[in-house]
């Protein structure tokens, strides 16, 4: 085993230490009383899980994607909403990793490694999602400050984020072309929060509407070029949907493992519910989807690690299919429980309901299938 592939090996046992002995007693509690669990980011900054693609110089692991997917994996197995944290931390620095100045990487790498400072990524609006042609949400240049002015919509971490990479445009006729990229902290003057409406699931990550009135950014806040903040867009966007689809396969196998383990203990007819055919081939399929899902989700990861030129397609692909296996697994985990599957005083529900988001957040499932469709044929 090479020594990227034993850090990899740590990293996955850091996480699945915590998922079982920190984050699984509280994962119910945290789903019902839809609280942000802060104990539970201390204890991910005391394993470095806060920085896992950090360099090692500003206090990180030196990660790359397929650590993430692991980590992602393992935490997802008892709660979607913990393996939101890692994930949706790495999307707010990635824009640093990729475009960050070396005083902006030291300001803020710094913090995460120091307070456990929360990152978090704004793009979507009210209206307008991820279609970069009618973003309005507006910065001008004042010479000594940029000041933002807009909204967006459904931002996860919302709130509780230290800071965020904010997507602003400088006039929304020029489409991708006038896009830009800040880095805006979280007590920066004319910056506030609206909550928004409770969740189906992942109910404990806050999501909040992000409202700029005036907001003055400092020049330096600037994050890569004037212009190409696009760009950067795209890029997170490609590297970090194997991320989140790794959280839709241990979603999977956290609901398969529990449903395996239910059929063997429960009985109808005087033996386990497992020796019936028709429930041992669900679990197999189910086997068989979560495992499928998971190979193209390290492929994709593997391809971005090892820098190929054509992984676009291949992380699209990997986010859509392991979503989409997350929501059938769960839904067949809940049928093999029966009523008990339906009712909260088992985690099958919360799976369920948790699986649903994966298939919606960056990027719908049905964009998804449209980008591979773009690789594969013109018009």
């Amino acid at each position: 085993m090479g020594q990227i592939e034993k850090e990899r090996e740590m990293l996955r046992d850091a996480a699945k230490k915590l998922a079982e002995k920190v984050i699984a007693p509280e994962a119910e509690k945290i789903d019902q009383e839809a609280q942000f669990p802060q104990n539970v980011v201390g204890a991910m900054g005391a394993q470095g899980l806060l920085g896992i693609m950090l360099p090692e110089d500003y206090g990180g692991m030196e990660g790359d994607i397929t650590s993430l997917c692991l980590v992602a994996e393992e935490i997802a197995k008892v709660s979607g909403t913990c393996s939101w944290i890692v994930v949706i931390q790495a999307m707010g620095t990635l824009p640093l990793l990729l475009e960050g100045s070396k005083e902006q990487k030291e300001k803020y790498f710094n913090g995460i490694a120091e307070k456990n400072s929360l990152a978090a990524f704004a793009l979507t609006e009210p209206q307008y999602g991820y279609d970069a042609r009618s973003i309005k949400t507006a910065f001008e240049d004042k010479g000594d400050t940029f000041v933002l002015n807009g909204t967006k919509f459904f931002v996860p971490h919302g709130g509780v984020a230290d800071f965020y990479t904010v997507f602003a445009t400088s006039d929304p006729g020029k489409g991708p072309e006038g896009i830009s990229a800040f880095l805006v902290d979280k007590e920066t003057p004319g910056l506030s929060f609206k909550e928004n409406a409770e969740k189906l699931g992942m109910c404990g990550t806050p999501t909040a509407d992000l409202i700029f009135g005036d907001c003055e950014i400092p020049k330096e806040n600037l994050l890569g070029p004037q212009g190409k903040g696009w760009p950067i867009v795209m890029g997170v966007l490609n590297m970090i949907r194997p991320a989140i689809g790794a959280q839709a396969v241990g979603i999977a196998q956290g609901a398969l493992d529990y449903a395996a383990q239910y059929s063997q203990d429960r009985k109808q007819f005087g033996r386990p519910v497992s020796q019936f055919q028709g429930l041992r081939f669900m679990l197999a399929d189910m086997a068989t989807q979560t495992e499928a899902a998971r190979t193209l989700i390290y492929k994709a990861a593997g391809m971005i690690d090892g820098k190929a030129e054509n992984y676009e397609m291949h992380s699209a692909m990997a986010k859509y299919f392991a979503s989409d296996v997350a929501m059938k697994v769960t839904d067949d985990a809940v049928q093999i429980l029966g009523g008990y599957g339906y009712i909260k005083d088992y985690p099958m529900e919360r799976m369920m309901r948790d699986a649903k988001v994966i298939q919606i957040f960056g990027w719908s499932n049905q964009a998804q299938r449209e980008l591979v469709a773009q690789h594969l044929v013109k018009g």
